[in-house]
């Protein structure tokens, strides 16, 4: 069993990054900008964003973090949306979500210019996406791309399963790797919550990707020996007897899956840390984009 170390593979990454960007400021040109904008100090959300702003000072990047009370209205939040489109020295941004209830995620993440939409969630990315136009890739699907690729993990001809339908994993993931692509060319079968016979699929399949958000969902009789697993979830799991009252989870039960996979990737440190690498390079691509 080998693990698919998503931190020393994002580590390798943003040094090819810092290395481009190093060679930018030599020449003269622009350095790449990215924001971060979060409403309400949630912990969580502002520890993932804080380790965003870090990853940009690594490689070279500028960035600026909008950070923004919780009971700001949607209106509110809208115009420091068009602000950031406006804003020329900012070539990519992110919303964090989620967004306080009070407003509606759809409505904000339609507001976001497409050309600085470094998250790859604006319709018009995914559906540049989907007809395999050039455009920013959702980051978490795109960083399990370049895991596949990086450790050369097969996937053309390979029975893929997606568990888990999101917008923002599951289903771009499934189109991702249905496409005429080095990590790609597979047979997918995309399932979820009203899947009768899950178990059965997940048996037959030679690559697994699990993006439900339930902890240790995918266990090890649902599995066949020599698969490859991508472990995208991770939950915060009660825990008495570690010091902080609980252990992070992903949706695979590690324990018993690990010893039939060929490859799987660790929770935490798998799929996380090439989600915020694949930021960095939308954000590139958006700065190398305003040159042409």
């Amino acid at each position: 069993m080998i693990l698919l170390d998503g931190k020393k593979t994002a580590n390798n990454i943003k040094d090819e990054i810092a290395i481009e960007v190093k060679k930018i400021k030599e020449n003269g040109g622009r350095i790449p900008h990215l924001a971060a904008l979060i409403v309400g100090a949630d912990g969580a959300s502002l520890t993932y964003v804080n380790s965003k702003v870090k990853a940009c000072q690594r490689v070279g990047f500028n960035s600026t973090l909008v950070d923004l009370p919780i009971d700001l209205t949607e209106e509110q939040l809208l115009n420091e949306i068009e602000l950031l489109n406006k804003d020329t020295e900012i070539d990519g941004y992110i919303v964090q979500l989620p967004l306080p209830k009070h407003i509606d995620e759809q409505k904000v993440l339609m507001a976001v210019d497409p050309l600085k939409d470094v998250d790859g969630f604006h319709p018009t990315n995914v559906g540049k996406m989907t007809l395999e136009l050039p455009t920013f890739l959702p980051a978490t699907p795109y960083g399990i791309i370049e895991l596949l690729e990086r450790y050369k993990i097969e996937t053309s001809g390979k029975s893929v399963v997606v568990v888990g339908r999101s917008h923002i994993v599951g289903r771009p993931m499934s189109i991702l790797l249905s496409q005429k692509r080095k990590a790609g060319n597979a047979t997918v079968t995309l399932v979820h919550s009203r899947t009768t016979n899950l178990k059965e699929i997940t048996l037959k399949a030679d690559i697994i990707v699990v993006a439900l958000g339930s902890a240790e969902f995918l266990t090890g009789d649902m599995v066949q020996e020599g698969v490859t697993i991508i472990d995208v979830g991770i939950t915060r799991v009660k825990d008495d007897s570690r010091k902080n009252g609980y252990r992070l989870a992903g949706d695979v039960h590690f324990e018993s899956v690990s010893k039939k996979a060929a490859y799987i990737t660790p929770v935490p440190g798998g799929v996380g840390p090439m989600t915020i690498a694949m930021l960095l390079k939308n954000t590139l691509l958006a700065c190398k984009m305003k040159g042409l």
